[in-house]
């Protein structure tokens, strides 16, 4: 089989076996490369020696292409600092190494997997070890520190530039993000994706950007026989239209989230809710329930003036209330730290949670308050 053909066998194995992987490993377009030893990625692309491929199974294949996708999501290219580069380079491959294995993926020979750095970051790992070996692959994204950034040699592709590096941080949060979903809807968000949505998405993707993008889902959600305009035809087709959408808000009042995140977060909802003609639903709630506040489309939203709040935290009056409404919310958003009583069973309509702090939830999708 030609290398381009086992590469492209091991990259469906991937995408069918590991969605998540495999919807990472898509964003990175394969380059043979004379001048690369094994593998290697500038955040890019893939580049690869045909050589060093032709040995490796389809196994093997898909961990080198799943450890290549996995430093671009760990956004190791931009998180050096002042450390030393090979040094940097070893600590990131034994941070990836350790979560491919513990996804059932076949290391290529002389492949050297510490488990004990399993669930470690780089950053941790990095005072651990010296500067003996060499990385498995080569990290192109970054230079060595003194003046290698915007040169190139052999071939190869120029380190990235400080500008460079920060945008394409935002692009992989969005592909991970991105990766999350498709392996949700897969029906395998575990394992190595469900590690990546407790540690990775809970640090580093804004939740702004999270947040606009599932409410902005809303806005498109019915279909609608309305006949079209003559310039679209004769023919009356179901089409894809925006419709007013019937949202819940619920604001922990427990005294834990502060007035300005709240505010901060409030002004996030205010926002978008212009763009998608969205019929709110504003509830209070520590260990009791205060509201509802309801907000038409064209009305503004805001803040009620008071509300009663500052004690424990329970999340069921919220979730009661809303069993109890003539339909369920197109979403319901909560914000939250998540520190309280949660309801047993899990509702039939969408939860999002807005969290700050570090605490989990039981279902639904969780955001992290940066």
């Amino acid at each position: 089989m030609e290398i381009g053909d086992k590469l492209a066998a091991a990259r469906v194995r991937l995408i069918l076996d590991r969605p998540f992987l495999g919807a990472l490993a898509l964003r990175l377009p394969m380059v043979p490369a004379s001048w690369c030893k094994t593998t290697a990625t500038d955040a890019r692309r893939f580049y690869y020696n045909p050589a060093y491929l032709e040995d490796l199974d389809i196994e093997q294949l898909q961990f080198v292409i799943a450890h290549e996708a996995m430093h671009c999501a760990l956004s190791h290219f931009s998180r050096r600092g002042g450390r030393v580069k090979s040094r940097w380079d070893i600590a990131c491959d034994h941070a990836v190494n350790p979560l491919l294995l513990a996804e059932g993926l076949s290391p290529p020979p002389g492949t050297i997997i510490l488990t004990c750095f399993d669930g470690m970051t780089a950053e941790e790992i990095y005072p651990l070890i010296n500067e003996e070996g060499e990385s498995m692959d080569e990290h192109l994204y970054d230079g060595d520190g003194q003046g290698a950034e915007g040169g190139s040699s052999g071939g190869k592709p120029s380190p990235l530039s400080a500008k460079e590096k920060e945008a394409l941080t935002d692009v992989w949060k969005q592909y991970v993000a991105q990766a999350m979903q498709q392996a949700k809807e897969a029906g395998k968000l575990g394992g190595l994706a469900a590690r990546m949505a407790g540690e990775l998405l809970k640090s580093k993707l804004p939740w702004r950007m999270l947040l606009a993008r599932h409410l902005s889902q809303l806005a498109r959600e019915d279909y609608s026989y309305h006949r079209p305009s003559r310039r679209e035809g004769a023919m009356i087709l179901p089409s894809l239209r925006s419709a007013e959408a019937d949202l819940v808000i619920a604001l922990d009042v427990s005294g834990s989230v502060s007035k300005d995140e709240m505010d901060a977060f409030l002004s996030e909802i205010k926002g978008i809710k212009g763009q998608l003609r969205a019929r709110v639903t504003l509830l209070a709630c520590d260990s009791s329930l205060s509201g509802p506040w309801a907000y038409e489309p064209w009305e503004d939203f805001c803040l009620p003036e008071s509300f009663k709040g500052g004690g424990g935290t329970d999340f069921r009056p919220v979730f009661e209330w809303v069993s109890k409404q003539d339909r369920p919310p197109a979403l319901l958003v909560y914000f939250t730290d998540a520190l309280g009583e949660f309801p047993q069973d899990e509702p039939s309509h969408p939860v999002l949670w807005l969290v700050k702090g570090k605490a989990e939830v039981p279902w639904g999708e969780r955001i992290q308050l940066n």
